[in-house]
């Protein structure tokens, strides 16, 4: 997935780095020279240039990326790039950053934003969600304990598709803790099915490795349990 993200601040940055660890391609851009922190996020592409403008966005091959990130400190400046990014290049999905919540009523499809946040975390999260349909995507951190929550939208073509949640068997550690179909939230029961554009969300151990989660939703159920 290729990310342009305007505002190299300490937020633009944090969610360049935690895009490119999940092996994302992202560019950078701010207006100010201080901002070019290279070093800091050193496999991001980095442009210093006006994001409000429209030269900058096509220098930055805006019409080429699946989101664009509205992150600087200026709640009208992020309005200004996800209306351009949203009208004039037909970008699929934009995620703007909200620093007053008073201004939070703006954000909305009026002004090109299709999510609307306030902390690097979940603009991180949004932006993967928006087109990573079969990917795990970590949500959220507990810092206490170390345990994720994580989700995944099931693909069409995923073998989980149609099985019982009792007939799984879940690493260690792990826990369906929801399914979201449609709009509804379900808390599975053994008994539940799993059906193909589910949003699955997993509660899992700090020592949990999300690699063997992941396989195990992409590769079908492995092991059954008794009550099958």
């Amino acid at each position: 997935m290729r990310v342009v993200i305007a505002g190299a601040g300490s937020v633009g940055r944090s969610i360049a780095r935690e895009l490119l660890g999940n092996g994302h391609s992202v560019t950078l851009i701010d207006r100010q020279p201080a901002a070019m922190r290279v070093a800091q996020v050193a496999d991001a592409e980095w442009l210093l240039a006006d994001a409000c403008e429209l030269v900058s966005l096509a220098e930055a091959h805006v019409d080429e990326c699946d989101v664009v990130v509205a992150a600087t400190g200026d709640d009208k400046a992020n309005l200004v790039i996800t209306l351009l990014a949203k009208t004039e290049f037909g970008v699929p999905r934009t995620v703007a950053r909200v620093n007053n919540p008073k201004n939070e009523w703006m954000f909305d499809e009026a002004w090109g934003v299709d999510v609307a946040v306030s902390t690097p975390r979940s603009m991180t999260a949004m932006i993967e969600e928006a087109v990573a349909i079969g990917d795990l995507v970590r949500i959220f951190t507990f810092h206490q304990s170390g345990a994720d929550i994580f989700e995944m939208t099931l693909p069409h073509e995923s073998p989980l598709s149609g099985i019982r949640v009792g007939q799984v068997e879940w690493p260690p550690d792990t826990v369906l803790a929801c399914i979201v179909r449609g709009n509804r939230p379900i808390a599975p029961s053994v008994d539940d099915t799993i059906e193909a554009g589910d949003e699955l969300l997993f509660v899992t151990g700090a020592e949990t490795d999300a690699e063997l989660l992941e396989q195990l939703l992409r590769s079908g159920p492995g092991a059954t349990s008794a009550t099958e």
